[in-house]
Parts: structure tokens; C-alpha cells; sequence
């Protein structure tokens, strides 16, 4: 996903930071919402997503490009990385394609054993085929070796997708909504600017969303959202199984707070700015830079080591 709150390129294409206040706006800008949203539910059938006559392999592998999700498959204990021309895997430092796909996962997340929720916009090639510019909410069981179209097929492009127990959150990049769902019925909700999403399965009606304003937490499923006093500002955000709340600042700097965000401690930093971030377990992190170097912390993000260097 686009990163609002770290580096941005002035006129000379130099990186420079930004304080709070310039946080604010740019994170405005580039998340203003242009088109009216899309009330009400959907429910659509689940049917195959790259079959037929729009099916097309990679003709010249371009690598990951930019990074906009990881996560670890608890089946085989491999890590994900999903990117702007498709999903890999880590293996030996290096990334291995999955499947024959390169579709921009622009909203990626692990569900389960060998289930993974995608989102994002087919292959370039699928577009010229006339496959609609939106994924929607798609789903593979095989670990991402193929895929089934879940809801919102053509309509939406979630940039941010959640799973907390058998529900199921996503932000719209395109309408600037929340939709939460079970079962592949999605509902609309909020709609407000942010980056990410975090819930757990323990109360999955409790969601938060890292915004320019800061952290902000929904108690009703995603329908309001209010400022989550005393949280430092984060990028990224991620709950985990037990319920601890996991996140890393614009400065690289990782926070957690076990009390559901009354109180926070700062651990280690990141040697790089992050693009995607994930909080497999307390102790078990990933991040990415933006040159696509993937890093992982196994101590809860008071070091991390680079497991593939781009």
C-alpha cells in the first residue's frame, strides 16, 4: 500500500521527513476520496478469479516491485511478500514467484493454513483482456497458487485488509470506506482516511485504523471511529493473537502496548523506513523498505535482521 506517513520526494526527487503537522496534509491529499462509495452489502457467489480466456503468465518476470503486504502461512511456516507484480515467497534470501500471476496485491493478509485475502488490480495484461481494473475481495486456498473472486468484483481496490477470527476487514481506497464481512458478505461502514488496519479474534468488533491524525478505535465493528488518546503516531499497526497491540511509527520506531493502547513502550527502530509491516506473534515481525529489503524481527522488534536483501 501507498505509504503516507514517511519519506516524501521533493522536486528534485530527494527524500525528506516530515513533521506531524506535514504528515497531516499529505496524508489528506493523497487520501482524498474521489469517488461517491458503494452502500449497502455485497454478497456475491465466489467464482474463480484468473481462469478462462483472460488468463495470462508472466512473459518476462519484473520481480515484486513495491512491497505492499507480508505475512507467514502457519501451515508451512514460509514467508509472503505481495507486491505490486504479485505474491513470493522467501527462500533462501531470495523471492520465489508464486503461481503464474502478477496482479498488484495493492491489500494482502493471511487468514489461515493456506488461506490468504487479496485485493488489488489484475495483471496488465488481464486489463487489456477486459477484466475489470478492480479486484475486489479475492481468495485463495492453496496459498496463492490460485484464486476466487469473494465480493465486490470490478468495484472496489482495498488497500488495507484485516482478519480478526472469521471476520473480515478491508479499506477501500476507492470510496475511502471501511467494509467488514463473514462468509464473503461484506457491509459497508466508516469511511475516513488511513493506512492500515488492525483487529484480533478475541473482539473483532474492536478495530483500529492508523490515520494522519493518529491512531483512531472503532468498538462497533467499524461503524465510528474516535482518536485512541495517547497513542504515538503509526504507520502500521497489528494485533495479535494475544491480543497485544503491535505497531511501527513513521521514523521506523516499533511500539507496542498490551493494554489495548492505554499505555505504550517504545522497543527497537528499523533501519529503514517501512512500507508493510506484520506482527505474525508478539515476537515474530515483518517489515519491508521501500527498495523491497525485507526484514523480520523474532524478538519482538528489539532487533531485526534482513532475510532478503533487495
Amino acid at each position: 500500500m501507498t505509504d503516507i506517513f514517511g519519506p516524501v520526494r521533493d522536486r528534485h526527487g530527494r527524500f525528506g521527513r516530515l513533521g506531524r503537522r506535514g504528515m497531516r496534509v499529505v496524508g489528506g491529499l493523497l487520501l482524498t476520496t474521489t469517488l461517491a462509495a458503494c452502500g449497502g452489502s455485497a454478497d456475491e457467489a465466489a467464482v474463480p478469479y484468473g481462469t478462462g480466456p483472460t488468463t495470462s503468465a508472466v512473459p518476462a518476470d519484473q520481480g515484486v516491485g513495491h512491497v505492499h503486504g507480508l505475512g507467514v502461512d502457519p501451515a508451512t511456516g514460509k514467508v509472503y511478500v505481495a507486491g505490486h507484480f504479485g505474491l513470493f515467497t522467501v527462500e533462501g534470501g531470495q523471492l520465489v514467484r508464486v503461481g503464474d500471476r502478477d496482479a498488484d496485491h495493492m491489500g494482502f493478509t493471511v487468514a489461515g493454513p493456506g488461506t490468504f485475502y487479496a485485493s488489488g488490480h489484475p495483471s496488465a495484461a488481464d486489463i487489456a483482456a477486459g477484466q475489470a481494473p478492480h479486484l475486489g475481495l479475492i481468495r485463495s486456498t492453496d496459498a496463492g497458487t490460485t484464486w476466487e473472486q469473494v465480493a465486490l468484483a470490478g468495484k472496489a481496490d482495498f488497500h488495507a485488509l484485516q482478519v480478526a477470527g472469521a471476520r473480515v476487514y478491508g479499506y477501500d481506497a476507492q470510496t475511502g470506506r471501511v467494509w467488514r464481512g463473514e462468509s464473503g458478505k461484506l457491509t459497508s461502514a466508516a469511511r475516513l482516511d488511513l493506512l492500515d488496519l488492525a483487529a484480533g479474534a478475541r473482539t473483532p468488533d474492536t478495530v483500529y485504523a492508523t490515520t494522519p491524525e493518529g491512531v483512531k478505535v472503532s468498538v462497533d465493528g467499524g461503524e465510528t471511529f474516535r482518536p485512541l488518546t495517547g497513542a504515538p503516531l503509526l504507520s502500521f499497526l497489528d494485533v495479535t493473537d494475544e491480543g497485544e497491540l503491535i505497531g511501527v511509527a513513521p521514523d521506523g520506531g516499533v511500539h507496542a502496548s498490551a493494554d489495548g493502547g492505554a499505555t505504550w513502550r517504545a522497543r527497537g527502530r528499523l533501519p529503514a523506513h517501512a512500507v508493510a509491516f506484520t506482527a505474525v506473534s508478539a515476537r515474530h515481525l515483518l517489515a519491508a523498505a521501500m527498495d523491497g529489503t525485507v526484514y523480520e524481527s523474532t524478538d519482538g522488534g528489539t532487533g531485526f535482521a534482513v532475510i532478503h536483501q533487495a
